[in-house]
């Protein structure tokens, strides 16, 4: 099984990788703050556990999960 969460867009364009590796922690928010479902927050989540495993990006990413499962309710 391919790890393919770091090559694949997603829907608005951005890979995980791009979302999750700028070069400023304000554009690595605004990555975050983009994401509009779950399974590009799932590509990114994986991509981030894959390979820097920042507790601070996962936490924001746990965060946008929640704002995510609350405009679906």
């Amino acid at each position: 099984m391919s790890d393919s969460s770091n090559l694949s867009v997603e829907s608005d364009g951005l890979t995980p990788q791009q979302r999750l590796e700028p070069p400023n922690t304000r554009l690595i928010n605004a990555g975050i703050v983009t994401i509009h479902d779950m399974e590009t927050l799932r590509a990114c989540v994986a991509y981030e556990n894959a390979n820097q495993q920042r507790v601070q990006i996962l936490r924001r990413l746990e965060d946008r999960a929640s704002e995510i499962r609350s405009q679906n309710d």
